[in-house]
């Protein structure tokens, strides 16, 4: 009889503290499959969109007309696996603990590896998260609920239009984080200098103004405690392109699960968007 072979996994405590590079070396390996939701703190997080050279350009245009859920921190060239702008051991297809790849506007799979899947024509987008600034927020005595709770952040459709282009349209997604009122000032404040990760808040307040119905029925993530001396401040999220491409209904596109981010080595205070 063969010796057995132990398989080590990793819980999302357990990586607390962990590098950026420690991170992806988990979840490349599969040890970690998990959200990442204050991970590699003080580094950038990033929401990937990756689709046909043929339809990047175009996308490429949504996301400058709509910078706020749409902020560009790398490109890929076709059929390049890496961006090494943002890491120079990134491998686009392993370093994601979790993918969703749409088919002609429809989910056809969730992976954790997409190599098989991957093809020359491929063009990768990276868009910051709001992820990022969730630190700051944390070193300036702000709380985050769904961090203080082990949870991903809650994600609501809105009925705030975007700015077309091409074949690409259609509402903004938004993250609701409940920030106590005497804070919300702050939260804005401090956010703002973070325009890679969507920056200020885009409402604060009343959920019916943006066209949420019911801050406890998220349509991504997990609901949230909100406290009687807390408001609901919602920021811009980077699961708004991930709707835009499956309802531009192309042959093929890959994304992150809602909350599984690339973890890229750049720090989450870079001035300037990074191209590759």
């Amino acid at each position: 009889m063969g010796a057995s072979v132990k398989t080590f996994t990793f819980s999302h405590s357990d990586l607390i503290g962990a590098s950026a590079a420690n991170v992806r070396a988990a979840i490349r390996s599969g040890a970690y499959a998990g959200h990442t939701a204050g991970l590699a703190a003080g580094k950038l997080q990033c929401n990937l969109a990756i689709l046909p050279e043929q339809f990047a350009l175009d996308f490429l245009r949504f996301c400058l007309r709509n910078p706020k859920p749409c902020p560009i921190a790398g490109v890929g060239d076709s059929g390049d696996v890496k961006i090494p702008t943002l890491g120079h051991d990134i491998d686009i297809r392993t370093d994601v603990s979790k993918y969703r790849v749409f088919r002609n506007g429809m989910l056809s799979d969730e992976l954790s590896d997409i190599s098989d899947v991957w093809a020359d024509d491929l063009v990768t987008v990276a868009l910051g998260c709001s992820f990022t600034f969730e630190n700051a927020l944390v070193r300036n005595g702000i709380p985050v609920r769904h961090l203080e709770t082990g949870r991903n952040v809650p994600m609501f459709k809105s009925n705030i239009d975007l700015v077309p282009a091409g074949r690409f349209a259609g509402q903004m997604v938004v993250t609701m984080r409940p920030i106590p009122a005497a804070q919300v000032d702050a939260a804005c404040e401090i956010s703002r200098r973070y325009p890679q990760a969507h920056g200020a808040p885009i409402a604060v307040g009343d959920p019916a103004q943006i066209g949420i119905s019911d801050l406890f029925a998220p349509d991504w993530g997990d609901a949230v405690e909100i406290k009687d001396d807390e408001v609901p401040v919602y920021w811009a999220c980077g699961v708004t392109p991930q709707n835009v491409l499956l309802d531009a209904g192309l042959p093929i596109c890959i994304t992150h699960s809602p909350g599984h981010m690339l973890i890229a080595d750049v720090a989450e205070d870079a001035e300037t968007t990074i191209l590759a």
